[in-house]
């Protein structure tokens, strides 16, 4: 049976890749971000006739989807970054803040998206995307989805456009696989180093579609 992680596995898996092993935090994202656009334009028959939208929240995972847009850009996928937080917040250190200048040096569209009006004006305009990427929540999310979240996930959900998950479905419990409170519904999960545990868990099945599992440049021995 395949090895699947916890999230507090994963956290620790992460913290031993940079810690000890002095690997870069900016590398792993770059790594994650690169093979989930992989998987991206694998979904894709003619990039440059092919929207792409990307849903970022202000941690790692938007890190993620900030690199993700970055190499669409470079397969000729327009790609336009939808961020659920000021950017002015993610701006302010850690390795998304560099990912998110780099789109800005490159002229790739961001747009905050700080309340509910706004979420429901920008799902409007997501039913003329081709394809979605989910870069909301990572691993580390516990707590019920909130406000505009819920609302911009069940509309996500609702669009019944193909979507890609960095590492994760926004909303599902790494640990359990339940839904809190709004999980999005994937196409196709990218997933980093190992699978999750509650991928095949409760609602699990049901939201990450196909599971693809991707290293991102962790020490195999680290590895179960």
């Amino acid at each position: 049976m395949e090895k699947s992680f916890t999230r507090e596995e994963m956290r620790e898996l992460d913290r031993k890749a940079i810690e000890e092993y002095k690997i870069p935090g900016i590398i792993l994202m770059e790594n994650a971000g690169r093979n989930v656009a992989e998987e991206v334009v694998k979904l894709i028959q003619n990039p440059q006739k092919t929207k792409a939208a990307i849903l970022c929240g202000k941690g790692n995972n938007g890190g993620d989807g900030y690199v993700v847009a970055r190499h669409l850009y470079n397969h000729h996928v327009p790609a336009d970054v939808f961020l659920v937080a000021k950017i002015s917040d993610v701006l302010k250190d850690g390795d998304a803040a560099i990912n998110l200048r780099i789109l800005f040096h490159m002229k790739i569209p961001v747009r905050e998206a700080l309340d509910i009006s706004e979420v429901n004006r920008i799902l409007k305009e997501l039913s003329s995307y081709d394809i979605i990427v989910d870069a909301l929540f990572g691993t580390g999310l516990s707590g019920e989805i909130r406000e505009p979240f819920k609302t911009l996930i069940e509309g996500v959900n609702n669009l019944n456009k193909p979507v890609v998950s960095v590492d994760i479905p926004s909303g599902l419990d790494c640990n359990d696989g339940s839904v809190l409170g709004a999980a999005i519904k994937a196409a196709k999960t990218v997933t980093f180093a190992v699978s999750k545990r509650g991928f095949s868990l409760r609602d699990g099945p049901a939201h990450t579609g196909e599971v693809i599992v991707t290293g991102i440049s962790i020490p195999k021995e680290l590895l179960p």
